[in-house]
């Protein structure tokens, strides 16, 4: 396992996985439709996503945790 120092780089990994995956597959079939070859479009873009999706997320971040932060606010505070 991975020691928990490391959360932020795990995370960014992790999300940009998953947000990479899904988008490139949705945004392929999108612009080519599920055309015979859609599984080797999706991976080659899925490829290029990820690789700019990662850095982004890990940088984006704690701006997004920040922002997150300031829009919600405690349940005491309604009052």
């Amino acid at each position: 396992m991975v020691s928990r120092k490391h959360q932020k780089l795990v995370f960014s990994f992790f999300m940009a996985l998953l947000m990479s995956c899904i988008m490139s597959f949705v945004i392929s079939v999108f612009n080519v439709g599920l055309v015979e070859n859609i599984i080797f479009i999706w991976l080659k873009s899925w490829v290029f996503a990820f690789a700019v999706a990662f850095p982004t997320v890990y940088v984006v971040a704690p701006f997004v945790h920040k922002l997150v932060a300031y829009v919600l606010h405690d349940e005491e505070e309604k009052a």
